[in-house]
């Protein structure tokens, strides 16, 4: 009885994270970041005691292909994709819980058949 209630809670879990990886619009890898740095040219103020360093700039950074490729985005660019970044991480945290319930699911139907667990 106990096995058939939590095979049907953990089937409820898997279909609230189904339906939430529905509502998902666009997705965007990677991290941002908002850095200053130097230049290369000396004398400027950037070289200074204390720096005065250039930017700020926002910089977002994924992999592509095993390689990590940064781009610069404006501030209008970073307030219209904000979203699509949040996204990507509600994506991989939705995605381990769904696992997760996966994995239980099957160890219950397992034990119930008198299967060993995995």
């Amino acid at each position: 009885m106990a096995n058939k209630e939590t095979k049907r809670a953990f089937e409820a879990t898997r279909q609230a994270l189904a339906a939430q990886l529905g509502e998902i619009d666009g997705v965007l890898p990677g991290s941002v970041g908002v850095r200053q740095k130097r230049c290369g040219k000396s004398g400027w103020a950037c070289h200074d005691d204390p720096p005065r360093l250039h930017g700020p700039y926002i910089q977002w950074t994924r992999a592509v292909d095993g390689k990590t490729v940064t781009r610069y985005l404006s501030e209008e660019e970073l307030a219209r994709y904000q979203p699509w970044f949040d996204n990507a991480r509600r994506l991989k945290e939705i995605t381990a819980k769904l696992e997760i319930a996966s994995v239980h699911a099957l160890e219950i139907e397992r034990s119930a058949k008198g299967n060993s667990p995995i």
